[in-house]
């Protein structure tokens, strides 16, 4: 359902209709108030999983009130997708501000998969047609940066990455391009040393242990055409180095996918567009996207 004052309930509605229903063999399913539902449009009562926490939904006006449900939504996916009931969870935009202010102690979804569903470590990658790109800091400040980078977390999060590439996506040898922090890479230390105190040493690593890696690259000049064709999937330093070329790129058909969880989930590539919630404007392309990539990775996963 995501934040019933967003976009979410009424993209989520859009695309059920739009893909009649169905995506392949799975059958779809609305999770949350189904009354949030419903004010979208009719819904057959057998497409409507509705959780016992009730949600105001006036349109564009959060409310942390609404926290209860939103999260009891997300739970309740999930536990059908551990269960086996549901192949797998596409969650809509939530409002992270919103949810806090209720005393919601995540950053985002992406952490809050992990929590729920015990998973050591969970990644975000956006996936489009021409890119696919991981940010191996999420939703903190920029600032922070510099100090959250080691090379464990770049090790371990490129294995996450290399592995999802080789079993939900069906490359069997899967090419990583790993971006640098600074400017030109570093210019051999002169813009900074991150690269190669840290980024340079876990890549060698991750090439000792057979991993097709490239990199520290510039991370200006790694986007383009011709730069992505030789890489399957790109390892940036933090959020907006990876999400603004995504999204110039993919903006209606990008997907969030969480790696490295023991269940298929994915989301639209962008937020809760409270500015137009409400007035029959939202685009349900990024949702429908997410719902079918979502069903190829359970089908990759689980046939």
């Amino acid at each position: 359902m995501g934040d019933p004052a967003g976009v979410g309930p009424e993209i989520a509605v859009a695309a059920y209709h739009a893909l009649s229903g169905r995506i392949g063999s799975h059958p779809l399913q609305l999770v949350g108030d189904a009354d949030v539902f419903r004010a979208q449009g009719d819904i057959p009562d057998a497409a409507l999983v509705s959780t016992t926490r009730a949600a105001s939904h006036a349109p564009g006006r959060t409310d942390p009130a609404n926290a209860p449900a939103i999260l009891a939504a997300i739970k309740t996916a999930v536990r059908a997708a551990e269960e086996g009931r549901a192949a797998a969870v596409v969650t809509a935009p939530i409002n992270k501000a919103s949810l806090m202010k209720a005393g919601f102690g995540f950053p985002g979804h992406t952490e809050y998969l992990a929590h729920l569903t015990g998973a050591p470590r969970a990644v975000m990658m956006l996936a489009g047609k021409d890119l696919r790109v991981v940010p191996l800091t999420i939703h903190i400040p920029y600032t922070a940066v510099p100090a959250a980078l080691t090379k464990e977390a770049i090790t371990e999060t490129a294995a996450i990455v290399l592995a999802a590439l080789r079993k939900d996506f069906g490359i069997s040898h899967p090419r990583l391009a790993v971006a640098g922090l600074n400017p030109h890479a570093g210019e051999d230390g002169e813009i900074g040393r991150e690269e190669k105190d840290i980024i340079a040493p876990a890549i060698e690593r991750l090439r000792k242990n057979g991993g097709k890696i490239l990199g520290p690259l510039p991370p200006d000049t790694m986007f383009h055409e011709e730069a992505r064709a030789g890489y399957d999937a790109a390892l940036c330093m933090y959020h907006d180095q990876a999400l603004i070329p995504l999204k110039t790129l993919a903006f209606w058909d990008g997907v969030n996918v969480t790696l490295g969880l023991p269940i298929v989930r994915t989301s639209p590539d962008h937020g809760t567009a409270l500015d137009i919630a409400g007035k029959k404007k939202a685009d349900a392309r990024s949702m429908i996207a997410a719902i079918r990539l979502a069903a190829e990775i359970a089908d990759a996963r689980y046939s």
